[in-house]
């Protein structure tokens, strides 16, 4: 059985993927309220910043892996006029059926009607060379295949089409230590008073450090066939943004 990181755990690989369903089922209704919390409302910049750097345009197809709570599909029809006269299509996906529900529900109450998929991101439902831009925010760190997740992103995208990975990264080393207190001491406190929760949270903490950092998702990106990859970092890295783009 191949094995593969659960936080700091060593699992199976299909271990991993039952506990992270596990993780994301349980915080899905209190996603947002504690996204605001554990960022004091920082993500919400994170994700706009997402989305003018991918430079939407009316017309577009978008696909929107991992999207959760729907923030960055909501955002993206707005832009590109999803199922209106101009045309423009976006897609919200995620493995998670609890966290896809949570999604569903905002956009409808928003008024957008976006078609919603359940699909594994290393195992797109979805032609070849279909969408404009692919984004995975807050997701590819708990995915098991990564490197088959960006080259499936990359397949789906048409020729001069640009992915958009939005993700925890390496922090300015100065707030290293501050951040490991924030980070293993106030999230699961966090957790566990607001989504009755810490081990989900204590995970979120043990999953980032185990992410690749900045020029590593780099080179990862690169290797899966993306070009002109740019890295933007954001709050002295605690996210990065990296662009890359299919010709």
């Amino acid at each position: 059985m191949a094995e593969t990181h659960f936080g700091f755990e060593t699992v199976d690989e299909k271990e991993k993927a039952r506990r992270v369903a596990g993780v994301f089922s349980s915080v899905a209704q209190k996603y947002d309220v504690m996204n605001d919390l554990m960022s004091a409302g920082l993500h919400r910049l994170w994700k706009k910043f997402t989305i003018e750097i991918a430079a939407p345009r009316p017309g577009e197809r978008v696909l929107d892996v991992a999207g959760g709570t729907a923030d960055l599909s909501s955002a993206f029809a707005k832009r590109v006029g999803a199922f209106d006269q101009t045309g423009g299509e976006v897609w919200l996906t995620d493995i998670n059926n609890a966290m896809l529900g949570v999604g569903r529900d905002r956009l409808l109450d928003e008024g957008v009607l976006a078609p919603v998929a359940q699909c594994d991101a290393e195992k797109l439902p979805f032609p070849d060379n279909h969408f404009d831009i692919v984004t995975v925010a807050f997701g590819l760190r708990n995915m098991t295949h990564k490197d088959r997740a960006l080259a499936e992103m990359r397949r789906v995208l048409r020729p001069g089409g640009r992915l958009l990975v939005l993700e925890f990264s390496k922090v300015w080393k100065p707030l290293e230590k501050a951040y490991d207190a924030y980070s293993f001491k106030l999230l699961p406190w966090l957790g566990e008073k607001i989504a009755g929760d810490a081990e989900s949270y204590r995970y979120l903490a043990e999953s980032i450090r185990m992410h690749p950092d900045q020029a590593t998702l780099k080179a990862m990106m690169e290797q899966a066939g993306l070009e002109r990859v740019e890295v933007f970092n954001l709050t002295a890295g605690v996210v990065a943004l990296h662009r890359g783009y299919k010709f």
